[in-house]
């Protein structure tokens, strides 16, 4: 079995949809991708549905992506946060998750107000890690043992025109804890 690359060809990207779970197995079977219950999917639909948007194949009613998040925070710490960004391994290196990403901070900051947008990423993560910092995200901190106790997170975050000074990333000198300082 062999992954071949999609054609780079148009794509829709339009409102991640109830109906999207039932046709993203092809996205969230891959190993770096964070896979959640559904009625967790169903809470962000409800709660931030602004914040949900998936990509589909051209011709095709098959999910290729999609980015989930919220907004959160107080005060200065008022933020868009991506829950999860994923792309179809066979869709990738096409633009889709860059595509995904400017249109949750273009929500967090059109919408929302917002100081900046963070998300964490495995440490090992290299590829996703490089993708972000192109797209203007720099590490704020380490999180020990985000990943189930076993594996290491980087929160990075990319700061907004709100936070003019970019308050926002400047680095944390040590690492923390899960749940330590959360914003």
């Amino acid at each position: 079995f062999t992954l071949r690359k999609a054609e780079p060809k148009m794509t829709t990207v339009r409102p991640f949809k109830l109906t999207d779970l039932f046709k993203f197995n092809d996205v969230n079977l891959d190993p770096l991708t964070e896979t959640y219950m559904m009625p967790f999917y169903m809470q962000y639909l409800a709660k931030w549905p602004e914040y949900c948007m998936a990509t589909r194949a051209p011709g095709s009613a098959r999910v290729t992506g999609y980015v989930m998040g919220k907004v959160e925070g107080k005060k200065e710490n008022w933020h868009g946060h991506v829950t999860a960004v994923t792309v179809s391994p066979c869709y990738r290196r096409l633009g889709y998750a860059q595509q995904l990403m400017k249109f949750l901070e273009d929500v967090t900051e059109k919408v929302h107000n917002g100081y900046f947008v963070d998300l964490y990423v495995r440490k090992s993560n290299d590829v996703a890690i490089g993708m972000y910092k192109k797209l203007g995200y720099s590490i704020y901190r380490q999180v020990i043992g985000y990943y189930s106790g076993e594996e290491d997170a980087y929160d990075m975050r990319k700061a907004l025109p709100r936070d003019v000074h970019k308050k926002s990333i400047i680095p944390l000198p040590h690492p923390v804890h899960p749940g330590a300082g959360d914003t």
